[in-house]
């Protein structure tokens, strides 16, 4: 199994005003929030959305373990469908900080090139912040999709803190950096 170098860049946006908008016109799209115990759903978009970035850690989880996370009052699951296909998901966390975090977002590859990671994005941004968050912050690295700090960037985060470490990936191809 090879290991590579990671450069992970924590992100935050400290008021809704620094949110750079980009929603799509599509009236196929629509985003809803998914029944705390869909636990087969959210297998499904874990594993379609971040499987080719090598996310793994929800994997090892039960689905009673799941079904206790999704529980929370502090965690909330929301999927974009395009029509009726799941075409991208965001997780929301908070935290006793009073911040919110954007746990996990992504879209599902076919939808790659179309705005959609902008539209979602941007209502994860609104979501957090009408939760009412004191700030809303996430992270990313070089293992995901290259367009996902540039789309941050552009929604409004700012970069806070940047760390490298080794992680030992599954023999297979290597997204790239």
């Amino acid at each position: 199994m090879p290991t590579v170098t990671v450069v992970r860049t924590y992100l935050e946006m400290a008021t809704l005003d620094a949110l750079r908008p980009a929603l799509s016109d599509d009236p196929a799209l629509r985003l809803s929030r998914v029944a705390r115990d869909d636990v087969a759903l959210f297998r499904r978009l874990y594993r379609d959305v971040g499987g080719p970035y090598h996310w793994r850690d929800r994997n090892a989880q039960s689905d009673a373990e799941l079904l206790s996370h999704f529980a929370s009052h502090n965690v909330e699951l929301w999927v974009l469908c395009n029509n009726s296909d799941p075409a991208g998901f965001f997780e929301l966390g908070r935290h006793p900080d009073g911040s919110a975090e954007i746990v996990y977002f992504g879209i599902m590859q076919q939808f790659f090139g179309h705005g959609i990671g902008k539209h979602l994005l941007t209502c994860a941004v609104r979501t957090a912040w009408a939760t009412g968050a004191n700030r809303v912050w996430l992270h990313t690295c070089t293992l995901d999709s290259p367009s996902a700090l540039p789309n941050y960037l552009a929604r409004g985060f700012d970069p806070v803190r940047v760390e490298t470490y080794q992680a030992t990936l599954p023999d297979g191809p290597t997204p790239a950096a």
